[in-house]
């Protein structure tokens, strides 16, 4: 994660997936229809770690 410098904020679970989604963007100049399976992976990697979070909390009360 250093090497690929992620910003600490993004150093999650997801961040396995993050690091090839950036090396992707970048090799196609962000353009918004090239890496969408990554993308896709990404977002729903982050989906799943907020309802854990979520349900974390719900259980904590």
């Amino acid at each position: 994660m250093v090497d690929a410098k992620l910003p600490l904020h993004y150093r999650d679970t997801c961040a396995g997936l993050l690091i090839p989604l950036n090396e992707c963007r970048r090799s196609t100049l962000f353009l918004p229809w090239k890496c969408q399976d990554l993308r896709h992976a990404y977002e729903k990697c982050q989906y799943e770690e907020w309802k854990t979070r979520v349900e974390l909390l719900k259980n904590q009360d």
